[in-house]
């Protein structure tokens, strides 16, 4: 039986979510309604997905007896209001990241989640890639040996881009980009709670970071750095080196489509989209709607790939590189 979709937002995340969707069996998947704040936006965005029904408020799908689980594609300072709305409302979701602006707010979406007993699952697509699958079996197998150091780096220029760079907009390069790097060194770890965190950056005039350097230290001194940037592109690589070998990400990291194992390199490519889509590799989502599927099919609240306490500690160590770097948000002040 196929599982229902609906799509929260209208906007370019959503339209790339929901071809990813349509590389998927249609038996498997269907989007059956998208909700935007005008009801224009939604019929806009419905037309060229064969979506049948559109609404003009969030509110409208949440009470959608057709919609199984609810895709929330929403900028993040809205994430907890449209999250809390669903759930409340029963509903199943799929929510974009960063989860959330701090780990207060994290703390409350999973909270409802558990509370209103539906699943719920961050959009940390990276980690249902058939690429980053084959990282966590390798590294189960424990064939690089022992991991010592992990490093990651996401800079791509957004200056242009009014959420990159305005503060009520949720802006930040950590929140925005940095979360992919922080994602995949803690899916190294096993998702272990790093012992230190030393993080330095660069802040724009709007108070929020544009580029920020952050090293770890795990138990057993296991070390990790990051570096994000919404100023300039960088590598867009990672790395992960053990005392027995290495895997090499090339770019680019939060959607691969290639790993380097010791210097073999073998490639993973993504569906093709059937319509253009607006950022790079994004029918690489079709791999996390999958897992949302299998999840649901098996009663599950969450998933074992990326579960409540991932994203927690995701939130916590975003907190803690935000209040050394000197950015603060509104919601901080709640």
């Amino acid at each position: 039986m196929a599982i229902r979709w609906g799509i929260c937002s209208a906007g370019k995340i959503s339209h790339d979510f929901t071809v990813a969707l349509r590389t998927l069996p249609p038996e498997d998947h269907q989007v059956v309604a998208v909700a935007a704040r005008k009801l224009e936006d939604a019929q806009a965005f419905a037309k060229p997905h064969s979506i049948p029904q559109a609404y003009g408020s969030y509110e409208e799908l949440s009470r959608d007896p057709n919609v199984d689980v609810v895709y929330i594609g929403v900028i993040h300072p809205y994430h907890l209001s449209t999250c809390l709305l669903f759930m409340n409302a029963k509903k199943n979701v799929l929510c974009e990241k960063p989860l959330a602006m701090n780990s207060r707010e994290a703390q409350q979406i999973v909270a409802s989640a558990k509370k209103n007993d539906v699943f719920f699952m961050e959009a940390v697509w990276t980690r249902f890639f058939p690429a980053s699958m084959e990282i966590k079996r390798l590294l189960a197998q424990a064939e690089l040996g022992d991991v010592r150091m992990v490093r990651a780096e996401f800079g791509w220029p957004l200056m242009h881009v009014p959420r990159a760079v305005q503060k009520e907009l949720g802006a930040g390069a950590m929140l925005d980009i940095g979360v992919y790097c922080l994602q995949f060194i803690c899916m190294v770890y096993n998702g272990e709670k790093p012992e230190c965190i030393q993080a330095t950056g660069v802040c724009l005039d709007t108070g929020v970071d544009e580029t920020v350097v952050v090293t770890l230290k795990f138990s057993k001194n296991r070390m990790a750095v990051f570096t994000c940037s919404s100023a300039v592109k960088l590598p867009n690589e990672a790395v992960i080196v053990g005392t027995k070998g290495t895997i090499q990400v090339p770019p680019n990291l939060w959607c691969p489509t290639s790993l380097v194992v010791n210097g073999k390199e073998t490639e993973y490519p993504v569906p093709e989209p059937c319509l253009p889509l607006n950022f790079i590799n994004s029918t690489g989502m079709c791999y996390e709607a999958e897992e949302v599927r299998q999840c649901l099919l098996k009663g599950l609240k969450e998933s074992a790939g990326m579960t409540h306490a991932d994203s927690l500690m995701l939130a916590e160590v975003e907190d803690e590189v935000r209040r050394q770097v000197g950015v603060v948000y509104s919601q901080d002040h709640q």
